[in-house]
């Protein structure tokens, strides 16, 4: 094999590693918080599902998944109480 072929797949998988390091943590926090909000977004409807018997809706957007999703069960009543009182 020809060194320099040799040099350049070894550059180009030391370039990958570094690539790979310096994106995995903000990668990592991304998948955190779309794994938050489709858990919110799930919550939500899980809440507007049983609220239905009751006349209860609770808006499903980004912001309600995202707040309900981080602040758990008081993001529920936060989402309630804002609808509650702004609408």
């Amino acid at each position: 094999m020809d060194p320099q072929l040799l040099a350049a797949y070894g550059f180009g998988l030391l370039l990958l590693y570094v690539v790979v390091r310096l994106f995995y943590r903000p990668l990592r926090w991304v998948g955190v918080v779309a794994g938050r909000a489709i858990l919110g977004a799930l919550a939500l409807w899980a809440v507007n599902l049983a609220g239905s018997l009751f006349g209860l809706h609770l808006p499903l957007n980004p912001a309600t998944a995202l707040a309900v999703g981080y602040l758990g069960v008081p993001g529920v009543l936060l989402v309630a109480a804002l609808g509650y009182f702004l609408i």
